[in-house]
């Protein structure tokens, strides 16, 4: 199975919906400033070697990916993607910021819009021979693609616009050194 899995992941047109690596204790600020890491919560140094090992890992699978990868801007997010693809190769997408106030109480609509903005995202096939990185946040406890731990990974095989996905697993970090067994 495991092979099976980094077979088609290799030959590309999967999704990848990683977790930003640990970050520290606490949480952002009220006055959240995204130009300002201060004023948010940050990795921490096992979140930074989580990061390295993660891109490390992937390139070692030689699972291909589009460049840039998209991370939202949060600091802890950017520093995940840029220590784990260079930091050449990140894209900032501020929908990705969406998805971390689906923990809030939203009215039903707005909920609604940021699911279904989400939706027409991951139904969207990469490029040919390639795979698609997003690293933010997780969701709350069934609602999207639900809680994942620090680095996880949600492996989604978009079917193109208007057809939906199918969410082909969840893994872990630690999962993805079993993958070339």
């Amino acid at each position: 199975m495991n092979k099976t899995l980094l077979n088609a992941l290799r030959n590309g047109g999967f999704i990848f919906y990683a977790r930003h690596g640990e970050a520290t204790v606490g949480s952002d600020l009220a006055n959240l400033d995204f130009q300002n890491c201060l004023t948010q919560r940050n990795l921490s140094e096992m979140g930074r070697r989580q990061a390295i090992y993660y891109g490390e890992i992937l390139r070692y699978l030689r699972i291909p990916f589009e460049i840039p990868v998209s991370s939202s801007p949060y600091c802890r997010t950017i520093e995940t993607a840029q220590l784990a693809f260079g930091s050449g190769n990140v894209q900032i997408n501020p929908f990705w910021v969406e998805i971390n106030r689906l923990s809030e109480n939203l009215p039903s609509n707005d909920r609604q819009i940021i699911l279904s903005n989400l939706q027409s995202i991951l139904e969207y096939i990469p490029d040919k021979g390639k795979n698609k990185m997003i690293v933010d946040h997780i969701f709350p406890a069934k609602v999207g693609l639900g809680p994942i731990s620090y680095m996880g990974t949600v492996i989604i095989k978009p079917k193109g616009r208007g057809n939906g996905y199918d969410i082909v697993g969840q893994l872990s970090l630690e999962d993805w050194s079993t993958l070339d067994s």
